[in-house]
């Protein structure tokens, strides 16, 4: 019998794992030998963070990110035609989501293999039923353009279909935050409502959701952390 892809939910950048991923899902990755991974280094980081003896040397990683050829990637399923199943993992939270992941996905389905996604943490998932904004209406939008005119552009078009009532999630790199921030306080108008989710999970958590004329009298230092903006 074939294998199958199990969807694997890693921390958020926390190390505490029992409190965010489920005994079931931490006992059914243990067991695993073979990963569809973005980087083989934070992959091996995380299965020993579950399990101190987890054999890496016993396993076998395929690495699928925005370097991966397209004749590689059919390659990667291999094992699963051998009886194996495959886990496939994400930098952070659920694979398939901002994520190079989905290719592997799109192809398994095309090949009739099983997908079995597990439970686990999503940040775009927790900032949104945070947030107070609405949770039947919204978007994803990834990451915004990184040049300021662009940037702007777009969250004057994100604005507009918050003001129609569609929650408008999305994200920066961390290191850009502060600056994505100051964008949409310089874009945005005093009424438009503002969700910063800040280090979910993470001893540093901070989720608030403010008027845009409120965030400009209490201004957070967003550099380096991970967050999640939702626009309303």
């Amino acid at each position: 019998m074939n294998g199958r892809i199990y969807l694997i939910p890693v921390t958020l950048g926390g190390d505490d794992f029992s409190k965010v991923i489920p005994e079931k899902v931490l006992k059914l990755t243990r067991q695993l030998r073979f990963f569809i991974v973005e980087d083989t280094r934070s992959a091996r980081r995380f299965l020993r963070l579950i399990d101190r003896e987890f054999p890496i040397n016993d396993s076998e990683f395929f690495e699928l990110n925005e370097h991966t050829v397209e004749a590689d990637i059919a390659h990667y399923l291999d094992p699963v035609f051998n009886g194996s199943d495959i886990g496939l993992l994400s930098e952070a939270g659920l694979p398939g989501i901002a994520d190079p992941g989905a290719r592997i996905v799109a192809l398994a389905h095309q090949k009739k293999i099983t997908i079995t996604p597990l439970s686990g943490p999503s940040s775009i998932i927790l900032a949104l039923i945070s947030s107070g904004l609405n949770g039947q209406n919204f978007s994803f939008n990834g990451y915004l353009p990184v040049k300021p005119a662009e940037r702007s552009s777009k969250l004057r078009e994100l604005e507009k279909k918050g003001a129609e009532g569609y929650a408008q999630i999305f994200m920066e790199t961390p290191y850009r935050n502060q600056k994505m921030f100051e964008s949409i306080i310089e874009t945005c108008h005093n009424d438009t409502k503002l969700c910063i989710a800040a280090d979910i999970s993470l001893a540093s958590e901070s989720i608030r959701t403010m008027k845009i004329s409120e965030w400009k009298r209490d201004l957070p230092t967003l550099k380096d952390r991970l967050v999640v903006f939702v626009l309303q």
